[in-house]
């Protein structure tokens, strides 16, 4: 009895935090904006990012911190969830800070390959750190892919990242890298969703996190097919594991002649029916259209607890990193008009 009043409060509270979400009407106004500081503004001042931006200063806040701010929302509303139902959110916090841990790693050696390892500090997300294993702080003092692999001691990070330490005056391989950690990190979500006791709940998080990394490979087949150069056993060895696809569809989206062709194929798939149905103007886009349609659906006809809660994380981040691409557009001039091809979310239904 507690616990089934307890997963409807999670669904109730999901729902009703997703009816606050940004409307066509707000990223409109944020489009005309001029500058970050009148983002932060409409967002602190007529949205519920009220909260998590009340501290900043609308006249000298950097689109880092903006930035940093936003994405401290997911984690404040994954936690406001888990109030509801704590174990819902002991088995989806592997998805969140597994994810969170990994997309730091990526950014500290981005900076570090680009010879500027220092600016890590200037947008430290210090809300993260007590969350992950990770010494983001460590992160912030690296100068070299060995001292990378110190800050990683006594994590699983530093046996994935050992074996692609540059040799030789070879550059690094970062495909394969991230490729890596985003196959531990599609591992050990799906360990997780098999502690749930409910074979639907089960059967519909296993489809959310297939057709994620189904939308990825395909995106990377479409991607990497148009570069000159890449064979068809260098592309598949840059595809993510766990996907629904199977071997023989994977071969023919590989042969296809035309970007057109694989298409078609993909359409036919299970989880590539929902391509009928979008738009997009280039491959990158395709699997955060498709998730957002997807938990679209999800959150607000699912009886899942867990998928509406999962569901609701999933708009968040897509929210924020549409957010995250008006910042950057004002910043290099973009027009309105052109911004707004570039978002993901809500004027894509």
């Amino acid at each position: 009895m507690l616990e089934a009043m307890a997963s409807n409060a999670v669904l109730a509270k999901a729902r009703a935090m997703y009816g606050r979400r940004l409307t066509r009407e707000d990223f409109q106004a944020l489009l005309e904006c001029s500058s970050v500081g009148e983002v932060a503004g409409y967002l602190k001042n007529k949205t519920d990012y009220a909260s998590a931006l009340s501290a900043i200063s609308e006249s000298s806040v950097h689109r880092g911190q903006l930035e940093t701010k936003l994405k401290q929302k997911i984690f404040e509303d994954y936690e406001r969830l888990c109030r509801y139902e704590l174990s819902i959110g002991d088995k989806l916090g592997d998805y969140l800070i597994i994810r969170s841990e990994i997309e730091q790693i990526l950014r500290s050696l981005i900076l570090l390959q680009a010879g500027t390892p220092e600016e890590y500090l200037f947008a430290l997300p210090s809300y993260l750190q007590k969350h992950v294993q990770i010494d983001l702080g460590r992160l912030s003092q690296i100068h070299s892919y060995e001292e990378l692999l110190e800050a990683l001691d006594h994590t699983p990070y530093r046996e994935i990242l050992e074996p692609f330490t540059p040799r030789d005056g070879k550059p690094l391989d970062y495909t394969s890298l991230e490729n890596a950690l985003f196959s531990f990190f599609y591992k050990r979500v799906f360990a997780a969703i098999g502690r749930y006791s409910r074979l639907g709940t089960r059967k519909r998080l296993e489809a959310i996190f297939q057709s994620d990394i189904d939308m990825e490979n395909f995106n990377r087949i479409l991607r990497l097919r148009a570069m000159p150069g890449n064979n068809k056993d260098f592309i598949r060895s840059t595809l993510l594991p766990l996907g629904g696809l199977s071997q023989k569809t994977l071969d023919r989206l590989l042969n296809a002649d035309t970007p057109e062709k694989a298409t078609e194929i993909m359409k036919r798939t299970k989880s590539g029916k929902i391509l009928r149905r979008i738009s997009y103007n280039r491959s990158d886009q395709i699997p955060g259209r498709t998730t957002y349609q997807n938990c679209s659906h999800d959150i607000r006809f699912s009886t899942h607890p867990p998928v509406v809660m999962l569901s609701y994380l999933f708009l968040l981040r897509i929210e924020v990193h549409d957010i995250i691409t008006v910042v950057e557009g004002i910043r290099y001039r973009l027009t309105p008009d052109e911004i707004r091809s570039l978002l993901v979310g809500v004027y894509q239904l």
